[in-house]
């Protein structure tokens, strides 16, 4: 999503981050070579999965609900501060 706001700002004349800052989500690999690089939260995935399966688990047991937070990182970049 956030790539491809990246590309529709630039077709409309927008400069990113001068203009608009643009922060994405997931951190994907490719992430810090988009032009300009893109600004975006990092969650562990691997933690999520686990912390998920052990809800389902718990859930089906029938025992108490989990709640619990992942712990995400802001990774600035370029796309949400002017160089």
């Amino acid at each position: 999503m956030a790539l491809g706001a990246l590309r529709a700002l630039a077709d409309a004349g927008r400069r990113v981050p001068e203009d608009v800052a643009v922060v994405g989500f997931d951190d994907i690999v490719d992430a810090a070579e988009f032009r300009p690089p893109l600004t975006t939260v990092r969650q562990d995935f691997d933690a999520l999965g686990r912390r998920a399966v052990a809800a389902l688990v718990a859930a089906i047991e029938g025992g108490e609900p989990i709640v619990e937070s992942v712990p995400a990182a802001l990774v600035v970049r370029a796309s949400s501060a002017a160089p």
